[in-house]
């Protein structure tokens, strides 16, 4: 017989989300945050604010028939603004078909949102400010404690879930119980969120339908837009070296370093100091599992908690809301037979998440150094023009990533290829006249299959 209770470690974006759809399908569904009701309570400077949402997050709370709720939310950004420096911003357009757009979202809002519809089940029971210290495979159960009063309890469950992000309290009695192992790769850069806010009469000091980047090649700073008219900018830099957080020791070196190279950004920062030292530098890492199922095949790592990734590609959470739909999908497909969905669900996931969690290291080095390339440009230029000609061949990496549901690793694979064909035919030219476009159309067609025969969601 399928389960008729899940028990999920994690009430966050992804364990929300997966608590609504649960619930609808029929399941009793009891959750477990650490963390306070983010309803009741404000969320902590530094935690990632804002969010950049797109196709794949979309089509997952669309299933979940969350999109009226989340719409309101939304700011559509067409594109990137780059500001470089001693130039006048220059706008990049992220595609090229209509609808090809990513929104800005904040986090604790949307989170909300799901938490609220998850609320209306009377099948679903949330249980804020207890953490999960720990779990028993071997008898199904989960050590909680109470954050307010220190209490320790246990639950048993039937189905386990976890959802409990980076630093997941599940994660290593999954992954060892398969007698596999999981690895945390940390980058050698940090970050730092900053407020810039609204103007006098509340209104947008930057263009509010940009993701606005301050790239300055080997760090950066980003800036994304607020339904209040404020925009939260975010400083990516070294730990070590010069210039990196580490020696930006006083307001001294912070206003330096701000006013000679992000000068725009800093006038319209009014509490840049105060903020820099008052708010928390955050780490940026890189979770990869050998394995995502328990053997037993009653537990299973979701979202952040199986391939946490850096934050470039904005996908952390659409990757996370794409593995609540690829769940709900196989669900379908084993009739609910989860023992079987479990398996399954590792062997088409595991792969994307490492995939993904490339790319975003990858799109690093795109935003802070590669943007800034007249060759780069030319390329997007050309990859642009095939995709004109060949729509069903050609889409850029970055599109398809953002705008289509392909798995990550065909877009890894495909991007590869792309990115070899379009130095080819590039080579050293230095505008799009100089490229003879009838025989690059030729070189496409000859070495790529059309995308309706790669696998797609």
């Amino acid at each position: 017989m399928p389960p008729k209770q899940v028990t999920i470690v994690g009430g966050g974006l992804v364990g929300s989300l997966l608590s609504v759809m649960l619930s609808r399908r029929g399941y009793a569904v009891t959750v477990f945050e650490k963390r306070p009701d983010m309803r009741k309570v404000k969320i902590p400077a530094g935690r990632s604010i804002n969010l950049a949402l797109a196709q794949r997050g979309i089509r997952a709370l669309t299933t979940a028939g969350l999109m009226p709720q989340v719409e309101p939310l939304l700011i559509p950004m067409a594109g990137r603004m780059l500001h470089d420096l001693g130039k006048p911003e220059e706008f990049s357009p992220y595609g090229q078909r209509a609808g090809e757009l990513i929104y800005s979202v904040s986090r604790p809002l949307l989170n909300q949102v799901m938490l609220t519809a998850a609320d209306t089940s009377p099948s679903t029971h949330l249980n804020f400010d207890s953490e999960c210290t720990g779990v028993n495979l071997s008898e199904k159960t989960i050590q909680l404690r109470n954050v307010t009063s220190g209490e320790p309890s246990t639950h048993r469950y039937e189905l386990l879930l976890a959802t409990d992000g980076a630093n997941s309290a599940v994660r290593d009695a999954i992954v060892k119980s398969a007698g596999g192992s999981w690895t945390t790769e940390w980058l050698d850069h940090d970050y730092k969120e900053l407020c810039l806010p609204a103007g006098q009469q509340g209104e947008f000091q930057l263009d509010r339908n940009s993701l606005h980047i301050w790239p300055r090649r080997g760090y950066m700073l980003i800036a994304l837009p607020n339904l209040d008219g404020s925009f939260t900018v975010t400083l990516f830099l070294n730990k070590q070296g010069e210039p990196s957080f580490a020696s930006l020791t006083d307001a001294s070196a912070v206003h330096g370093f701000f006013a000679s190279q992000f000068p725009d950004a800093m006038r319209l920062i009014p509490n840049l100091e105060a903020e820099f030292f008052g708010n928390p530098t955050g780490v940026l890492g890189t979770v990869r599992c050998s394995h995502w199922a328990s053997p037993s095949g009653d537990a299973l790592l979701l979202g952040d908690a199986a391939h946490a990734i850096v934050p470039f590609h904005g996908q952390g959470m659409n990757a996370g809301f794409e593995d609540c739909g690829e769940l709900l999908r196989l669900l379908d497909k084993h009739q609910e037979t989860w023992s079987d969905v479990l398996p399954e669900f590792e062997a088409l996931r595991r792969p994307n998440g490492n995939a993904i969690a490339d790319l975003a290291l990858e799109n690093y080095i795109t935003m802070r150094d590669s943007v800034l390339d007249r060759k780069f440009q030319l390329k997007k230029l050309l990859g642009f023009e095939l995709e004109r000609r060949l729509p069903e061949v050609f889409v850029p990496k970055y599109s398809m990533v953002m705008f289509r549901s392909i798995p990550y690793q065909v877009v890894k694979r495909r991007g590869e290829k792309q990115e070899h064909l379009l130095d080819q035919l590039v080579g050293t030219a230095s505008s799009l006249e100089e490229i003879d476009l009838a025989a690059a159309t030729r070189t496409v067609q000859n070495h790529l299959p059309p995308l309706a025969s790669e696998p797609q969601y």
